[in-house]
């Protein structure tokens, strides 16, 4: 990192007023102390820095976080003058008064873009520090509040808002509410949360407020610019996605669930006898001996060797389920007590939740692994290569249940190895799929893993997200374009929904269909297309559950025509796609995009929350309503756009209205882009 000699600088300012602090620059950062409080600021990429601050001593590193260990280098300058200190680093300049307050502006016009806020002239200030015992603090950051701005990402929600301004999010990971704390600002900031501690932000009129219910110190990320230019900072502190495997670009089947090895080869054929493309086919939970065996189930599957081998020649990769909790009657289970696999507990038992396991009647008390252990990481991962990886050539993975699925969920209880649950309960899923990561990587494969929950960083791991176990209706599939959105602003490329959503859906519905057939359209523009869903009609949960048909050709005649259509639509788009996902790779753009992220300048483009980019040249109108059959959206000014479907032209900055069909959904091409879109 550069470090330019007039930084060695140390000033106090102490005599002029006896609430004043101490600036001093150290390391190539600027740091004020004051009031038994230790204030941090550096430079950590271009035009970007990372702020810290503890009570009671100096800055800890080590702590779990999101970002990379090494900063990128960048250059930068440090001047401590007129009782403030100031670090410049691009087109971001940081000042600290002299009560330790922070002001963030644009370098080039001065212009704010980011200030903390006292609650109170008294107390309490910008930053709170409520112990709650063993050096650690409830903790609280305050910001202002701006009357027009427009706040982005968070991650993944189905409250189905999209600017999140005026809402309280909890930041935790639930199934289908999958917490990464990074904000897009319209006001030309992106900004991260760099702490997995249990809390909520509150994106209130009269304040920004971001909580930790129990952490050793404040630590986030900020930096300058277009929304486009936050996601490629932000990715390179936190890593980029690696390039998607040209299978995984394709469609992938399943269902709750497959039974046998007969079941899901008879699938597979059918697919291939009508000559539909497919790129991938699950093999969901139970398929296992015990939870946490990690292995199949010779009694259902009996030679899954034979299995894969079969489906290499169909051209179909085989996704296994695997999740993170272990049975009490699983060959793995004592010895991971005994050397401390488990995530722990304060108080009681290393049990988390009840579930349905083979040979019982009943369900049984399954603990889970604990992800952020190394040893425990490399322990999981060693049965995963050896009965899945060696034997059969398994390479691809669906990481479920990976908030982890606690029941109840009491993160307070829990004690992992990366230190007490709610200081570093988020972080989790990301931990989880490193394992995956670091394991397949290690044996020369590619990576890609399907993970239920996410969290700042996951990314990098090679972490897909989808929406989790979702209802199957319209204004069920409407919320999704909203959390897809928010997803990608929130570093998340690799993402999808199950198509036609999970909890039921009945393939004989006329009412259904038309949602399964809309809904497919908007996966086959999706980052990832994947069919999924516990159709009616269901069973209870357990080792003998399945549920109804959920193929293209479950759907009756004039449906299964329409899918076929678009199955063959994402197979003509798969070179497209796989060029977007090396922009994601080697930018850290997602695929799916928010018009404004190509459009910042086109002000209404921020206000759309319905339509989106799928790379920079397509543009996605999905159709969200029951009977529709004309769609009405906004074409951002600044571009040509082309009706992909008739060739008529419309010039941005307008609203249109196009013919939408059952089998149609609206798609525009920007500027002559050529796709082939029509057949």
């Amino acid at each position: 990192m550069n470090q330019p000699a007039e930084n060695q600088t140390q000033v106090s300012l102490a005599q002029s007023s006896p609430t004043v602090g101490t600036f001093r620059e150290r390391d190539g950062g600027l740091e004020w102390s004051g009031r038994q409080e230790t204030l941090r600021v550096e430079p950590w990429g271009p035009d970007a820095v990372r702020v810290r601050a503890r009570l009671g001593g100096p800055i800890l590193e080590g702590l779990p976080g999101a970002l990379l260990d090494e900063a990128p280098d960048t250059s930068y300058t440090v001047k401590v003058e007129d009782g403030q200190g100031q670090l410049t680093v691009g087109a971001l300049t940081v000042l600290v008064n002299a009560e330790g307050l922070v002001r963030f502006l644009r370098t080039d016009d001065g212009g704010e873009l980011l200030a903390e806020e006292r609650a109170h002239f008294w107390w309490p200030g910008s930053r709170l520090y409520t112990a709650v015992g063993n050096g650690h603090h409830r903790l609280e950051q305050r910001f202002a509040a701006y009357e027009d701005e427009k706040l982005y990402g968070l991650g993944q929600h189905q409250h189905g808002r999209f600017d999140q301004k005026g809402l309280v999010l909890d930041l935790v990971q639930r199934n289908a509410e999958v917490s990464i704390p990074v904000l897009a600002s319209s006001r030309g900031y992106t900004l991260l949360w760099n702490n997995p501690a249990i809390g909520r932000v509150e994106l209130a009129h009269n304040g920004t407020r971001w909580v930790a219910d129990s952490a050793r110190q404040i630590d986030y990320w900020i930096t300058a610019g277009t929304p486009a230019d936050g996601q490629r900072r932000y990715s390179a502190a936190t890593g980029r996605t690696p390039m998607m495997p040209e299978w995984a670009a394709g469609f992938w089947q399943c269902k709750l669930r497959y039974r046998t090895q007969d079941e899901l080869l008879s699938v597979a054929r059918e697919y291939k006898r009508r000559g539909l493309p497919v790129s991938a086919i699950v093999c969901d939970f139970f398929h296992w001996t015990h939870l946490g065996d990690w292995k199949f189930d010779l009694t259902e599957w009996p030679d899954p060797a034979a299995m894969v081998r079969e489906l290499e020649e169909l051209g179909i990769k085989l996704v296994v389920s695997v999740w993170p909790s272990v049975s009490p009657l699983s060959e793995n289970h004592q010895l991971m007590e005994q050397r401390g696999y488990f995530i722990g507990t304060q108080y009681g038992p290393m049990a988390h939740a009840d579930w349905p396991d083979k040979e019982v009647a009943s369900t049984v008390q399954v603990a889970f692994y604990d992800a952020t252990n190394p040893e425990a990481r490399d322990f999981m991962w060693s049965r995963i290569r050896d009965n899945y990886l060696t034997p059969y050539g398994i390479t691809a993975f669906w990481l479920d249940a990976c908030e982890p699925e606690l029941k109840p969920g009491f993160p307070e209880n829990l004690r992992y190895w990366a230190g007490p649950g709610l200081e570093v309960g988020n972080c989790y899923p990301a931990e989880n799929s490193r394992a995956f990561h670091e394991g397949l990587t290690a044996e020369g494969e590619e990576v890609i893993t399907l993970n239920r929950s996410a969290w700042a960083g996951s990314q990098r791991h090679g972490a897909a997200l989808w929406s989790g176990d979702i209802g199957t209706d319209f204004p069920t599939l409407r919320r999704q374009i909203t959390a897809g959105l928010n997803t990608s602003l929130s570093g998340i490329p690799w993402w999808n929904t199950d198509i036609g959503g999970f909890h039921g859906g009945d393939p004989t519905d006329p009412a259904y269909r038309e949602v399964m057939v809309r809904w497919f359209q908007f996966g086959t523009l999706s980052p990832l297309m994947r069919l999924h869903g516990f159709r009616d009609p269901g069973m209870p949960l357990g080792p003998e559950m399945t549920g109804g048909p959920n193929e293209v050709w479950s759907y009756g005649e004039e449906a299964g025509v329409i899918l076929e259509r678009y199955l063959r639509l994402r197979e003509r788009l798969k070179p497209y796609v796989l060029k977007v996902m090396r922009e994601a790779h080697e930018e850290g753009l997602p695929p799916m995009r928010a018009l404004f992220l190509e459009f910042p300048e086109d002000h209404a483009a921020w206000s759309v929350d319905d339509a989106y980019l799928f790379g920079g040249d397509l543009l996605v109108a999905p159709v969200l309503t029951a009977g529709a059959t004309a769609r009405t959206t906004y074409l951002p000014a600044g571009a040509v756009w082309t009706d992909a479907w008739t060739g008529e032209t419309y010039e941005g900055g307008r609203t249109v209205t196009v013919d939408a069909p059952l089998d149609r959904i609206p798609l525009f091409l920007r500027d002559g882009a050529r796709l082939p879109v029509a057949e």
